[in-house]
């Protein structure tokens, strides 16, 4: 059976060669993300067939571009707040936006480096 080739440790300038993606010293506490638990509520009928298309007819425009003066069709449903296994919040149709693909990600991008802030990740 072949093994993994050793690459250098996924934190920035760490040299240590690894199979697993980070050396001990690095590997980070928890594998999974907390969101994990409630991840399946997008696979929801009242998700995939309500709430999702409702809120890209209602706003068919990406919200933020629009704050930017551009017109570009929305393609993701986004929760303004994040509802982390909050069931109200996640089906709280005012706690919906309309954004494009690239918004989405760069906002998702923002959220997520701010948590790692917070708990003193780098």
């Amino acid at each position: 059976m072949a093994t993994k080739p050793l690459r250098p440790c996924r934190h920035p300038g760490c040299p240590e060669l690894t199979r697993e993606g980070w050396c001990p010293k690095h590997k980070p506490k928890t594998q999974r993300r907390a969101s994990a638990a409630y991840h399946g509520w997008y696979s929801l009928p009242i998700w995939t067939d309500d709430l999702r298309p409702a809120q890209l007819l209602r706003e068919p425009f990406c919200q933020e571009c629009a704050r930017q003066g551009f017109r570009t069709q929305a393609t993701v449903a986004d929760h303004i707040r994040p509802f982390r296994g909050n069931w109200a919040l996640f089906i709280d149709p005012r706690n919906h936006q309309s954004l494009c693909k690239h918004c989405h990600d760069q906002k998702t991008a923002r959220e997520q480096a701010q948590e790692r802030r917070k708990r003193g990740g780098f």
